[in-house]
């Protein structure tokens, strides 16, 4: 992630680009309607031998570690997957893949990675798995493997919903919050993709389809996956469609498949307005903190600072602005590691003297856009994904999600009245496929490893418990305040996930691991 020259440490720039890779979006009252029941097992179909019996060409290629000079050198390629599964023979997609060979001559297979979202492309994020695993066993007897889902990325087609412009004025679903009325995300993204029609196949069970023929593309007769954030979704899903074909699942940060979109919201919200307290706490310790001096005063407080940001943004960096939208994501960017607090403390000292450089550039880091302006197309993505995955709601409902969301988390509240809204993915071509609950009842699955953190905000600890007992799985609990583990350079998670990917040995039951600030 590339964050404006200056503006944050590069201790913090180092960790933003950890953040980035396993994020779950801020502003996203993710859209959703009456879910589809889950759907049964998959088997690949004859209709789909050419894809499963392709051989795509990889070639040497070397792909940057975000907000740095360091390239990761690899292969790079691009894998064929039907846009629409139902008709094969139709319009194509296009996976780009990157690949870093197994460095010892042992080699198990292929391990494949999602870093989350929905909607981040995997390909830089394989290039930093492989760097930070670089002195580690799995680097020996594995292939690293990193793609962008359909729809993300280098990946085509593209969505790709706003223009840059847009981006910097916050028209995004997102804004909704303090400007309901955005018309329906259908019409925005629907010309990047070929036509509405096409939107209908972005969800995750096609992502999962893609996912199997990558795996057999490469040439691995059972799939071994590390996936963080939303890629403790998209693993146990995979699992569910194609469970004789599972080797081993990492699930780091893990969505709770029994929590619909209402009470992932409310307990996601409620963990984001906890850990607020924390950094709270942790500026008023500090001496001299723009939250005043006392932790149950520090939302009233934050939005005595950040209202104000509707009517009037504030200056951060030439030509530039931080709106009230902005300053609540730069605020959440921090929540993602403890690391990154003394940069919220001091994006508030600075926004309580009138300026929003530094919330700014942790909104861009989440944002991920570039110092010369252009954006990737994670967030769009994001939107685009959930349309399919999440629940939708009524115009009424839309505005009872906003006022429960809001009530768990009242420091990002504008104080504005909330209307009913009609729901951003009115008009997308197709009803959710994913279903709540998802990956139940799963038979024969392997065992599989789910990694929690106690204090993670984007992604609470219950929802870790949860997965591991849906799946009848091992838990590794870690103690800390961070979103995921995958990239912290943990020596426990590390040493746990090492043994559990190349001998498939699962942690002890309660074992624990704990994180260091």
């Amino acid at each position: 992630m590339d964050i404006e020259p200056g503006a944050v440490s590069a201790p913090a720039r180092r960790i933003l680009g950890r953040a980035s890779a396993a994020v779950v979006p801020l502003l996203l009252l993710l859209s959703a309607c009456t879910a589809a029941s889950p759907s049964p097992q998959a088997s690949p179909s004859p209709s789909l031998d050419r894809y499963y019996q392709q051989k795509p060409a990889f070639a040497p290629c070397k792909t940057p570690l975000e907000g740095t000079q360091i390239s990761v050198d690899g292969e790079c390629g691009e894998v064929e997957v039907p846009l629409n599964y139902q008709k094969p023979d139709g319009d194509l997609a296009r996976i780009a893949v990157f690949r870093v060979p197994a460095k010892g001559d042992k080699k198990i297979g292929s391990l494949f990675l999602n870093p989350g979202g929905p909607g981040y492309p995997g390909v830089g994020y394989a290039a930093m798995i492989s760097a930070t695993l670089a002195k580690s066993p799995v680097s020996e007897r594995f292939d690293i493997v990193g793609f962008d889902p359909r729809g993300t990325g280098a990946s085509k087609p593209a969505l790709d919903c706003f223009d840059d412009a847009e981006r910097d004025a916050d028209v995004t679903p997102g804004s909704q919050l303090v400007s309901p009325g955005a018309p329906p995300l259908v019409q925005a993204c629907a010309d990047s993709v070929g036509g509405a029609d096409k939107l209908a196949h972005f969800g995750t069970r096609d992502a999962a389809r893609d996912l199997d023929i990558l795996r057999a593309v490469v040439g691995d007769e059972k799939l071994t996956y590390a996936g963080a954030s939303y890629g403790t979704r998209l693993g146990p899903v995979y699992a569910e469609m194609f469970p004789d074909k599972v080797r081993a699942l990492v699930l780091d940060g893990a969505l709770d498949p029994y929590a619909n979109t209402l009470k992932r919201r409310q307990e996601q919200w409620a963990s984001f307005q906890q850990a607020f307290d924390e950094i709270a706490a942790f500026c008023i310790a500090k001496g001299n903190c723009p939250l005043g001096d006392d932790v149950k005063g520090a939302t009233a407080e934050y939005q005595k600072l950040a209202r104000p940001l509707l009517i009037d943004p504030a200056p951060a960096g030439p030509g530039r602005r931080l709106s009230f939208i902005a300053a609540n994501d730069g605020i959440v960017t921090g929540l993602y590691a403890q690391r990154l607090w003394p940069q919220v403390v001091a994006g508030l000292a600075e926004l309580k003297a009138g300026r929003g450089d530094i919330l700014l550039a942790l909104r861009d880091s989440y944002h991920r856009r570039s110092p010369n302006g252009r954006y990737d197309n994670s967030v769009e993505a994001n939107y685009a994904i959930d349309c399919l995955d999440e629940e939708r709601f009524s115009p009424r409902g839309m505005a009872e999600l906003t006022e429960k969301t809001l009530a768990a988390a009242p420091f990002l509240d504008p104080g504005t009245p909330v209307q009913d809204t009609p729901d951003w993915c009115e008009g997308w071509p197709s009803e959710p496929t994913l279903g709540f609950p998802y990956a139940t009842g799963i038979r024969n699955l392997p065992p599989t490893l789910t990694v929690s953190v106690t204090g993670d905000a984007l992604t609470p600890h219950a929802g870790g418990v949860s997965l591991a007992k849906t799946l009848g799985g091992n838990l590794l609990t870690v103690e800390g305040r961070q979103h995921g583990t995958m990239l912290a350079g943990n020596a426990c998670v590390d040493a746990a996930i090492a043994v559990y990917l190349i001998d498939l040995e699962v942690p002890a039951q309660g074992a624990t691991c704990r994180l260091t600030r």
